[in-house]
């Protein structure tokens, strides 16, 4: 998979851009807030239909503007693909792909798989768990169709039973009404349960040895799922927290509540790891991201490293840069002294500047 080109058009500080990339590794460099994350939050716009941020469509629209357009022209197994993004700040948005509208935009999941990495990746292992189920829903939701759909279904059930939770706080006449919410609640989130698990196994397949060879032999690494309920629990528990549940005004259980525990020789590196421990973790879990990838799609991901390299030692930049192999880059960073002095090569260079992008080779 090769990102050829992309042309923004009213995409944040963009007017309009046309950039086109090497196979390679291409390096987007400049002072801060000119505009450099903003071309890769539309690369990943284009691939998962959502920020990386988390922002809404209308707060990724030029300021002065009611609607954005994003092209982006990939090279797909030879063959060249076109995804077209339309967003609207008053609208849902639009998708095409080789110029045939999309009537879903699960539909569009799978053309173009990234892997995105930023300063905040690095603190995946400290944070809330809140974090580190976006990770996996942020993956999931790119490798596997049927999750997003349920995940998508789950979230606005768990929407409706809270507001109906509501209702039933100050009137308990609808409480007869939450027999059927429960029933796809619990439908839903058994099978995001069962492929959390799924991928937890998957990912310390890979993610063991990655580690192992990450900390010079020293830790080994396992991940270890902490769902909230077990599937075949789910119902029970649902029904025991009604009374809890109508007192809160919300839904107390379910994988909503979902955790996932980083373990090295065995202890807790969130609640006992050094901060150099836990930036290992994370450094390997975005490693095993790319080759689980690889693994899953039999295709190699685009690679998004958002001035990650600043954040990291040397020892930790060699191996991120070791193991982008023949995997396309893009890069950014505030200037290139890192790269010089790793020798690092690089195949196109670009100086970003108050949005306007300068190819300077």
């Amino acid at each position: 998979m090769i990102i050829k080109s992309l042309e923004l058009e009213n995409f944040r500080n963009y007017k309009s851009l046309q950039i086109s990339f090497d196979e390679g590794v291409n390096i987007l460099y400049g002072d801060n807030a000119q505009g450099k994350t903003n071309i890769l939050e539309a690369i990943y716009v284009s691939a998962t239909t959502k920020s990386h941020k988390g922002s809404k469509d209308k707060e990724i629209i030029n300021f002065d503007a009611e609607e954005a357009h994003i092209k982006t022209y990939l090279d797909k197994e030879g063959l060249e693909r076109r995804v077209d993004m339309h967003l609207r700040k008053s609208k849902s948005k639009g998708i095409a792909v080789d110029m045939v509208k999309l009537k879903k935009a699960a539909e569009l999941l799978g053309l173009l798989n990234v892997v995105f990495f930023s300063p905040e990746d690095l603190s995946i292992i400290k944070n809330a768990p809140s974090e580190r189920r976006r990770f996996v829903d942020m993956e999931l939701c790119q490798l596997d169709s049927i999750y997003l759909y349920n995940l998508n279904n789950y979230n606005k059930i768990i929407n409706q039973r809270n507001k109906l939770l509501k209702e039933i706080y100050f009137n308990n006449d609808y409480k007869d009404m939450l027999g059927i919410w429960d029933m796809q609640l619990v439908s839903y989130g058994q099978k995001i349960i069962e492929r959390r698990e799924l991928f937890v196994q998957q990912l310390n397949e890979i993610i063991y040895d990655i580690h192992k060879n990450l900390s010079g032999g020293k830790e080994e690494l396992v991940i270890q799922y902490e769902p909230y309920v077990k599937a075949e629990d789910f119902e029970d528990l649902l029904k025991k927290n009604l009374e809890k549940d109508i007192k809160l005004k919300m839904t107390s259980a379910g994988p909503h509540r979902d955790d996932f525990v980083f373990c090295s020789n065995g202890i807790d590196v969130r609640t006992y790891g050094s901060q150099g421990q836990q930036r290992t973790a994370a450094l390997s879990l975005k490693l095993s991201e790319i080759e689980l990838v690889k693994k899953i799609t039999k295709d190699k991901p685009v690679l998004l490293l958002d001035d990650v390299l600043s954040e990291l030692d040397s020892n930790r930049q060699n191996h991120l840069l070791n193991s982008i192999g023949d995997i396309q880059t893009i890069i950014t960073c505030t200037g290139l002294d890192d790269f010089i002095n790793n020798r690092f090569e690089i195949n196109k260079i670009f100086k970003v500047t108050e949005g306007v992008v300068e190819n300077e080779n």
